[in-house]
């Protein structure tokens, strides 16, 4: 269009042995040039992805396939006159080039995203009118919406694609006793909102847990000051009949809250080896004797990352402590059909959303979190990962890789050029 900046002449080149492509030969798209074997959107897009996107590629939304075969057209062109000697592209104009064509596929994507209309599971900018928005203003709502969007199509997209397989649970009935035990364990009943949460530690849970009591009336607010006891006034699915199971499960709003596998297991390892003695006794002792040189004389209240890694490697997921169990093994989300997925990373704003679905009285709100509690920054999880050996984590991931995929998380960077900086 004619908004377009001019495009920079070519360098000189040798000129063309004939004007006809010989028979065989592989067309050459400036004249003189040899055959390329990426050019065009193809190029640009496998020099600029990561190296998690490289083991796990994304895919394709609608039309992008089209867009860029067409930019790749549309880049090989020769324009102008072609003669000169050799002009370089500034990089400010490569800049605006870049920053002009995002911006463009953005829009063209948000039309795309509009027409396949997924189920909801984040709420749409604006929805979060009764209880002041969790942190969100208009800047946000303007700029993360589509963002919120992409993300929400794409974990639509991959788990109707895992769960849609042949050999994937279709119900909490088609699992295994043991799996089924634990998904039914971490699903918490409220009969008189209508709603199943499960519950993922390390995800908010003790906050959640709090406001299921002020709905029963068993807490009169979330702000009582004392400690969270994890078990009684709750209701659990898994202390049901099966029928009554069934109905609810069939029936109730489900919701489940996420978080990056990383960082929860980071957050885990902090909390219970660095401030919880039951745990430091129980697996920390243990964790230490088994990997740790002359180790038999820990407290278990030294445990280094690296040997809890080496722990969860060695463990089977489907017996872990659930604070470092996986979200799919918790939750089953093939098995259980979940009406929305809230994420950690933008934790009031759907919370918030969560309450009003449900029609919670309006004085509920989450909780502010607490002044004592120390968030794992994203300078925190970059200087624990880059401090542990890349093996270690490279051997951990696919345990978690459900966790990653499911949920459009991204593999952690450990590269020597990530951890120099």
């Amino acid at each position: 269009p004619a908004a377009r900046p001019p495009w920079p002449s070519l360098p000189a080149a040798a000129p063309p042995r004939s004007g006809r492509r010989q028979p065989g030969e592989p067309p050459s798209f400036f004249p003189g040039s040899p055959p390329s074997p990426a050019c065009g959107a193809a190029a640009e897009a496998a020099a600029a992805r990561s190296p998690s996107e490289a083991m796990f590629p994304r895919p394709a939304f609608p039309g992008e396939v089209r867009r860029a075969a067409a930019s790749g057209r549309s880049r090989s062109r020769p324009r102008g006159g072609g003669g000169g000697g050799t002009v370089l592209l500034p990089s400010m104009l490569m800049f605006g080039v870049i920053l002009a064509s995002s911006g463009l596929l953005l829009m063209i994507e948000k039309g795309i995203l509009a027409e396949v209309k997924p189920p909801p599971l984040h709420p749409a900018a604006g929805e979060l009118s009764r209880r002041g928005g969790g942190g969100g203003g208009e800047e946000e709502e303007a700029g993360g919406e589509l963002e919120y969007e992409v993300l929400r199509d794409i974990r639509n997209r991959t788990i109707r694609a895992v769960c849609g397989q042949r050999a994937m649970p279709r119900s909490v009935w088609e699992l295994p006793a043991g799996q089924r035990r634990t998904v039914l364990r971490h699903l918490l009943v409220s009969d008189k909102y209508r709603f199943l949460y499960c519950y993922v530690p390390k995800v908010a849970c003790s906050n959640w847990k709090r406001i299921l009591k002020v709905l029963d009336g068993a807490l009169e607010s979330v702000d009582v000051k004392l400690k969270m006891d994890h078990k009684s006034d709750l209701v659990f699915l898994g202390d049901m009949k099966p029928d009554e199971i069934s109905y609810r499960l069939k029936n109730y709003y489900k919701f489940v809250f996420v978080r990056n596998p990383m960082e929860r297991l980071l957050s885990a390892y902090r909390n219970k080896f660095g401030e919880i003695k039951e745990y430091q006794q129980k697996y920390g002792v243990e964790i230490v004797r088994r990997y740790r040189k002359n180790g038999g004389n820990s407290a278990g209240d030294d445990v280094t990352f690296s040997e809890f890694l080496r722990y969860l490697l060695d463990e089977e997921a489907e017996r872990m402590n659930e604070h470092w169990m996986p979200i799919y093994n918790l939750c089953q989300p093939c098995a259980v059909r979940y009406d929305f997925i809230g994420s950690y990373e933008r934790l009031n704003a759907d919370a918030n959303y969560v309450l009003e679905r449900v029609q919670s009285p309006s004085f509920v709100r989450f909780p502010e979190r607490q002044s004592w509690y120390k968030p794992v920054t994203a300078e925190t999880l970059h200087y624990y990962l880059c401090n542990t050996q890349r093996r270690l984590i490279k051997e951990l991931l696919p345990k978690y890789i459900l966790d990653f995929s499911l949920f459009a998380y991204p593999l952690p960077n450990i590269t020597s050029e990530f951890c120099r900086q």
